[in-house]
This record gives C-alpha cells, sequence and structure tokens, in this order.
C-alpha cells in the first residue's frame, strides 16, 4: 500500500509561485498514476493535474493549463506540482493521489479514480 506525503504549500501574493511535493513510499512510482486535486472550503473536489504510469503522459485542468507543471523524480519516489502566476483562486487544500494499473478508460482528473490519497497541504494565494 503506497503512503503519500505532501509538502510546500504556504501563504503567496498573487503572481507568485510555488512548488508542491507528494512523496511516496514503499513503491515503484511509475507503477502508478498520481494526480494533483484541490478543495476550496465550500466545493467539491477538483482534479488539477496528473501523470499517468504507463508512458508519463500529462493531463491539466482548464483553469491551471499554461501556469501549472506536474513532473515526476522516480529515484526520489516524488511528485512535484510547480504551480506558477497564481491567483486568488488558486487557494485551496492540495491533496496527491495515486493509483495503480491505470486503465485509458478512466477520467484521468476525476477523484473517484484514484485510491491512495495524502493528507493534504494549504496554499492560500492572498496579498
Amino acid at each position: 500500500q503506497v503512503q503519500l506525503v505532501e509538502s510546500g504549500g504556504g501563504l503567496v501574493q498573487p503572481g507568485g509561485s510555488l512548488r508542491l511535493s507528494c512523496a511516496a513510499s514503499e513503491v515503484t512510482l511509475d507503477d502508478y498514476t498520481i494526480g494533483w486535486f484541490r478543495q476550496a472550503p465550500g466545493k467539491e473536489r477538483e482534479g488539477v493535474s496528473c501523470i499517468i504510469s504507463s508512458d508519463g503522459s500529462t493531463a491539466y485542468a482548464d483553469s491551471v493549463k499554461g501556469r501549472f507543471t506536474i513532473s515526476r523524480d522516480n529515484a526520489k519516489k516524488t511528485v512535484y506540482l510547480q504551480m506558477n502566476s497564481l491567483k486568488p483562486e488558486d487557494t485551496a487544500v492540495y491533496y496527491c493521489a495515486a493509483r495503480k494499473r491505470w486503465l485509458s478508460r478512466l477520467l484521468p482528473l476525476a477523484p473517484k479514480n484514484y485510491n491512495y490519497w495524502g493528507q493534504g497541504t494549504q496554499v492560500t494565494v492572498s496579498s
């Protein structure tokens, strides 16, 4: 069973950047599809980005395309989410999640398709 630990959240001004990390334990990272999700107060959890286990392809929500970049370091068992040009509406708790044995028919940014979740890290974008 994979365990996930997020880090890197914090308070940043609009237009600033943060890099989130998702560290996975005791696994071969590229056996897993890793996704980043976020949940703002009073809102449903939404998919932000993911990197697919089989071929390393990536997906992004329209709201973050061109601003966020996901990457994977298999040796460090860590997936990163580089977030640039941050906006107040990016404020949320960010979670990483994992699934083994990805199926091509699955929607990559749907939370229901992921089995393992971290505890989350708070990102606040405010002046």
